[in-house]
């Protein structure tokens, strides 16, 4: 008895953006050796960390699939991008892949909404969500990395960046999560 849930189409698609949350670990996991060897121990760290997320994601998608009765297809990983210049650079490149992960993402809301694939639906908002913090974080990042004087910051700014980085939490506080006196 076929116990299939999903779609080809709609399989396909979450097959892909498996493969897609792989190839962001891997890009992650790249710039965290690349900043290591820069002598940026804090940031390495919360790149390793973010790598492990990514993973996961990936993960959260091949179980989606097996849980609906396809049969998840492991494809081959891009290699990451090229080492970035700096930590201007490598923070731009993070937040310019954020965001084209969740353009992937809102393709797979608005073909679950159109098969009226409800579960797949409803599975994706959490990746929604998640996107959301992804995006937020980076756009973090870059602030201090702006603030701190972008592809020209000195030395002292980059270090305390890197001490932050170091100890700082995997998410950002979401819009719902915000009140006037908890801004």
């Amino acid at each position: 008895m076929n116990t299939n849930r999903l779609s080809d189409t709609l399989a396909h698609a979450i097959n892909s953006q498996m493969t897609k949350e792989a190839h962001a670990a891997q890009i992650y996991l790249s710039y965290a050796v690349w900043a290591d060897n820069e002598g940026y121990e804090g940031v390495a760290n919360f790149l390793f960390r973010h790598a492990a997320e990514e993973r996961n994601h990936m993960m959260k998608m091949l179980e989606y699939i097996m849980k609906r009765g396809a049969k998840p297809v492991i494809a081959p990983i891009p290699a990451p991008f090229a080492d970035p210049e700096n930590l201007a650079d490598c923070f731009g490149k993070i937040f310019a892949h954020e965001v084209d992960n969740t353009q992937a993402v809102y393709m797979l809301v608005n073909m679950s909404m159109e098969e009226k694939d409800w579960a797949t639906w409803n599975f994706m908002q959490w990746f929604v969500k998640e996107q959301i913090e992804e995006e937020t974080l980076a756009m973090d990042l870059l602030a201090k990395i702006k603030i701190a004087g972008g592809k020209n910051a000195n030395g002292d700014a980059l270090y305390n960046i890197d001490r932050e980085l170091a100890t700082m939490p995997d998410n950002a506080k979401s819009a719902e999560q915000v009140t006037t006196a908890n801004p």
